[in-house]
């Protein structure tokens, strides 16, 4: 059958038509345990009853008006996200992409203000903010950069979880007004900084009065342990961007400012048409609400904690583990060699995963997922591992 959709997606054989907690079921009701969360949308898992109620009741009152008009809901959810997060106030958007376009032209802005024409932002390796061509620029990645030339100037790249480099480039480039990174790399390979990089980078943004923005798309909504990531490091940004689980599958994104960002942007500087409508801010208010009532965020470090150790230890043996390493329940399990076709063997098995980076499995399970749900997770992922890892050659010979 032809489809007219866009092949912009190497796109799995299977459609699913149902989902609840951290199940889905496709279209011949095969169940299938999600251990993606949609990319970290679903922290809640499918068909969250909060959620749903949330959606139904908004939906029979009001889905839009226009953001030249007050949106109680919205300022609702301003609140809460400030009071949760200790910034100042907050700018909503429908997309991860969309809110850093808004952190960036808030650093660009707060540049001009200091009379540097050019303004620049530092970003990183291994990054990745969006499919804009501003947060496409910023994003640490050639390979989808090409074909879409001349980038967007104005970012300058360092090595991710490199102080000393972040140092140099501060003092080759007058320009430099921001720091954009992320408390850790998803799409980059669950990639874990040391302990103080945060703290380290906030002393820098302080010391040469510069932007600290923090993209906590995918870190954020609880999935390292704290509501926002940069919280087990006792600091706060300039700077903080949602979206994925802030509306656990409507679209919703928010860049939030404190300090001298907090009042950069005023009336005409920047809008979204349906960005922190009433129906997306009505389930973000559901997610909030539930993360806090059901104590899931506090679960996230000791659930991330219980598979890595079940891999840990089905996998000991196997000499093709580099590393397994996780934050919460961002997991990531790295293995020497190439192993993409793992997502098609997890798929027959019912079991939803990914592979970034060539070499990194990626488990982003939703927030919910339950101690049996995790046995299974382990055990069935360990054993497909196995299975892959057995068809290779020898250590010897593959190194060789």
């Amino acid at each position: 059958m032809t489809s007219h959709v866009m092949p912009t997606y190497g796109r799995l054989a299977v459609t699913f038509d149902r989902g609840e907690g951290a199940w889905l079921w496709d279209e011949n009701n095969k169940r299938y345990l999600d251990a993606l969360s949609g990319i970290a949308v679903c922290g809640l898992g499918h068909a969250h009853p909060a959620v749903h109620r949330a959606i139904c009741k908004q939906s029979e009152k009001l889905l839009h008006t226009s953001n030249i008009y007050r949106i109680a809901v919205q300022e609702q959810l301003a609140d809460r996200l400030t009071e949760k997060s200790g910034m100042a106030n907050v700018f909503f958007c429908n997309s991860g992409a969309e809110a850093n376009e808004a952190a960036i032209k808030l650093a660009r802005k707060f540049g001009h203000e200091r009379g540097i024409d050019n303004p620049a932002i530092i970003v990183t390796d291994k990054s990745f903010h969006g499919r804009t061509l501003a947060t496409l620029s910023a994003t640490g990645n050639a390979k989808i950069q090409k074909g879409f030339e001349p980038l967007v100037e104005g970012f300058i790249r360092a090595p991710y979880n490199d102080i000393a480099a972040i140092t140099a480039a501060i003092g080759q480039h007058p320009n430099i007004v921001a720091i954009l990174v992320e408390p850790i790399q998803g799409e980059g390979g669950i990639n874990i900084p040391a302990d103080d990089y945060l703290n380290q980078i906030r002393a820098l943004c302080d010391k040469h009065n510069l932007l600290m923005m923090l993209d906590e798309i995918q870190t954020g909504m609880g999935r390292t342990g704290k509501f926002l990531a940069y919280q087990h490091n006792g600091i706060l940004p300039d700077v903080c961007t949602l979206a994925k689980a802030l509306g656990n599958g409507v679209p919703i994104g928010a860049c939030l400012a404190s300090g001298k960002a907090a009042s950069i942007f005023t009336a005409g500087n920047h809008g979204s048409t349906f960005g922190g409508n009433p129906l997306a801010c009505s389930a973000a208010l559901a997610v909030l609400e539930t993360l806090d009532q059901d104590n899931l965020i506090a679960s996230a470090e000791p659930k991330g904690q219980a598979i890595c150790t079940g891999l840990a230890e089905l996998l000991q043996n196997n000499c093709h583990i580099v590393e397994i390493r996780h934050k919460g329940l961002m997991v990531g399990i790295e293995l020497d060699v190439p192993c993409a076709e793992l997502v098609q063997m997890a798929l027959v098995n019912g079991l939803l995963i990914n592979v970034t980076q060539e070499k990194v499995i990626r488990l982003l399970p939703p927030l919910i997922i339950d101690d049996l749900q995790i046995k299974l997770l382990v055990e069935t992922l360990a054993m497909l591992i196995a299975q892959f890892t057995d068809q290779l050659s020898p250590v010897s010979d593959h190194a060789a």
